[in-house]
C-alpha cells in the first residue's frame, strides 16, 4: 500500500522560544551587539550621567530650591538683568563712533553685507543723535541719553563686540535668554538656579518683572524653565498693583486652616507621585503650594517700598514721571537680591514696535522716551548696591536683543533697523573688571571686528562669575548632557577681574 502524501510545511519550523532558526541566530547576534554597546556606554560614562541625572533629579523632587555650591568659590551670588526689550542702538549709547559724522548721508561702504530684515529701506549713514561725553577716571565715552549711568562709567565693563544670531525680535529675545533661537530651551535665570538653589526659601528663586505695557513678543519662553522641572521657571511679578496675584487667602480661612488644606493636598499628591515616580511636573506643582504658602509671609514685605526712606525713593525716581515705574521695579530688584534671591530680570520697553526700544521711527524720540525712563533708575540701582555692600555679590547686566543698523531708514528717517552684527552690552559688579571696553566694532559701528563676543561668549562669563564652568553646568535630557552654551562659548576673561 503506498502512503499518502504529506504536504510541505507552510511555515519554517519553530524552537519553544517561538522562533525560528534564523530568527534565533538573529536575536541572539543582537544581543551580542547589545552587550557590547553596554560597555562601550559605561566606558564613556554614560551610565554615570544617567544614574547622576537620576540622583539630582532626586534631590531636586526632595527641594529643587535648596542653596547649592558651585563648581568653584565666585563673589557673585546673584544676578539683576536689565533688559531692554526692543534694542537700543550701540552707536546712540555706549559705542562711540566719531567717524559717522564724517560720512553723515553717504551710504554703507562696499562689501558690507546685511540682511534687510522686514523689507525695510536701507538708508545713509547718520551720527549719534546725542554727544558723547567720558565718564569716571576711565573716561568711559557715553552717551548723553545716559548721562546717570555715566556717572558710574569706572563701575561698568562695556563690551563693545557683542554678536547674535538673528535679527528678529523674537528670536533673537529667545536666544539672548536661553541661547537658541527656539523655544523649548531653560533661560539663563533657571540655570542659575539649578545651579545654586536660591538662599531664601520663602522667595522664588528667579523673579521677573515686565514693563507694563506688555512683555516681549516671544512671551513665556524667555523665562521658562524648558525640559528642566518647573520650579526652575521665572516667577511672573506684575509692574504695578499687587506683584503676586491671589497671593492672599481668603479672609474667611486663617492660617491654621490653610495649613490644613494644604497638607491634606500634599498627602494625596505625593501618593499619587509615589506611584508614578519620576513625575517632575507634579513635584514641581507640590512645591510651588509649599513656596506660594510661605510666600504669604516674606513677599508682601519684600516688595513694600513704604519701608524704605524718601530718600531713597527720590533717588531712584519713585512718583515721578517718567521715572516711577522702572525706578520701583529697580528698588524691589534690590530689595530681593537683598533677601537672597538668587535673579530678577526686569525689562524696559512692552508689547511692540515703538512701545519698546525698536527706533525705526525716530531714534532721538524712542530713545529719549525708554532712556528717559530707566537712566536715572539704573544709576540709583548701581549706587544704592555699593553703597549697601552688595554690588560685589550682585551682577548687573545691562542690554537688549540686538543692536541698531549705524544708517537710516531712508534719506531724512531719523530711525534705524535691527543689527545682530554688532552691539553693546555691560556688566557691573560681581568681580567684573570695571571701568573698561572690550571689543570693538568696525569705525561706522556696523559689526563686530575686535575680540567678537558672542551671546554663548556672554552667557558663559555670566555663569563663570557666579562660580560655574559653563560646560560642566549640565542636564541630563533625553540621552544628551545639555547645557546653556551647548558646545560653544568662551569665558571673556578680560572682564574679570
Amino acid at each position: 500500500m503506498s502512503r499518502p502524501s504529506v504536504s510541505p510545511p507552510l511555515t519554517a519550523p519553530r524552537f519553544p522560544c517561538g522562533l525560528t532558526r534564523r530568527e534565533f541566530v538573529w536575536e541572539m547576534g543582537g544581543g551580542f551587539t547589545g552587550t557590547a554597546l553596554a560597555a562601550l556606554l559605561t566606558q564613556d560614562g554614560f551610565r554615570t550621567s544617567v544614574r547622576g541625572a537620576e540622583a539630582a533629579e532626586g534631590q531636586a523632587v526632595l527641594n529643587p530650591l535648596a542653596s547649592r555650591q558651585p563648581h568653584f568659590s565666585a563673589k557673585a551670588k546673584s544676578v539683576i538683568f536689565l533688559m531692554m526689550n526692543g534694542a537700543p542702538s550701540q552707536v546712540d549709547t555706549f559705542d562711540y563712533k566719531p567717524v559717522l559724522e564724517k560720512f553723515a548721508g553717504q551710504p554703507l561702504p562696499e562689501g558690507k553685507k546685511f540682511i534687510n530684515s522686514g523689507g525695510r529701506k536701507v538708508g545713509f549713514l547718520t551720527p549719534s543723535f546725542r554727544p558723547f561725553r567720558p565718564g569716571g577716571q576711565s573716561g568711559l565715552m557715553i552717551s548723553d541719553f545716559f548721562p546717570n549711568v555715566r556717572e558710574h562709567a569706572d563701575k561698568l565693563a562695556i563690551i563693545n563686540s557683542c554678536h547674535t544670531d538673528s535679527h528678529a525680535h523674537g528670536s533673537a529675545l529667545v536666544a539672548m535668554n536661553t541661547g537658541k533661537t527656539f523655544i523649548g530651551r531653560p533661560s539663563l535665570g533657571s540655570w542659575a538656579v539649578y545651579g545654586l538653589g536660591t538662599e531664601n526659601q520663602n522667595l522664588p528663586g528667579y523673579v521677573v518683572i515686565l514693563d507694563k505695557r506688555g512683555g516681549p513678543i516671544s512671551g513665556q519662553p524667555n523665562w521658562s524653565s524648558g525640559f528642566m522641572s518647573g520650579a526652575f521657571q521665572g516667577t511672573l511679578f506684575r509692574p504695578v498693583g499687587d506683584p503676586v496675584l491671589d497671593l492672599r487667602g481668603p479672609a474667611h480661612l486663617d492660617r491654621t486652616a490653610q495649613r490644613r488644606q494644604l497638607d491634606l493636598l500634599a498627602e494625596l499628591n505625593q501618593r499619587h507621585l509615589d506611584e508614578r515616580p519620576g513625575g517632575q511636573e507634579l513635584a514641581a506643582r507640590i512645591n510651588s503650594y509649599e513656596l506660594a504658602f510661605r510666600m504669604q509671609s516674606e513677599a508682601p514685605e519684600a516688595v513694600d517700598l513704604a519701608q524704605e526712606t524718601q530718600a531713597t525713593l527720590d533717588a531712584y525716581g519713585v512718583g515721578k514721571a517718567p521715572t516711577d515705574e522702572f525706578g520701583r521695579n529697580c528698588l524691589v530688584a534690590r530689595r530681593l537680591v537683598e533677601r537672597g534671591v538668587r535673579f530678577v530680570q526686569l525689562y524696559s520697553g512692552g508689547g511692540h514696535l515703538e512701545e519698546t526700544w525698536d527706533a525705526h521711527q525716530s531714534i532721538e524720540t524712542n530713545h529719549g522716551q525708554h532712556a528717559g525712563e530707566v537712566d536715572q533708575p539704573i544709576g540709583a540701582l548701581l549706587a544704592d548696591l555699593a553703597q549697601r555692600g552688595l554690588l560685589d555679590s550682585t551682577l548687573v547686566v545691562w542690554g537688549g536683543e540686538f543692536g541698531r543698523m549705524p544708517f537710516s531708514e531712508g534719506r531724512g528717517e531719523p530711525g534705524r533697523n535691527h543689527n545682530p552684527y554688532g552691539f553693546s552690552m555691560w556688566l557691573a559688579g560681581g568681580n567684573v573688571r570695571a571701568g573698561m571696553n572690550y571689543g570693538a566694532t568696525d569705525e561706522l559701528g556696523f559689526e563686530a571686528v575686535e575680540n567678537r563676543a558672542h551671546l554663548h561668549d556672554i552667557h558663559a562669563t555670566i555663569l563663570h562669575l557666579l562660580g560655574f564652568d559653563h560646560r560642566r553646568l549640565t542636564y541630563f535630557h533625553q540621552g544628551r548632557q545639555e547645557s546653556l552654551t551647548d558646545v560653544a562659548g568662551q569665558v571673556i576673561d578680560a572682564v574679570i577681574a
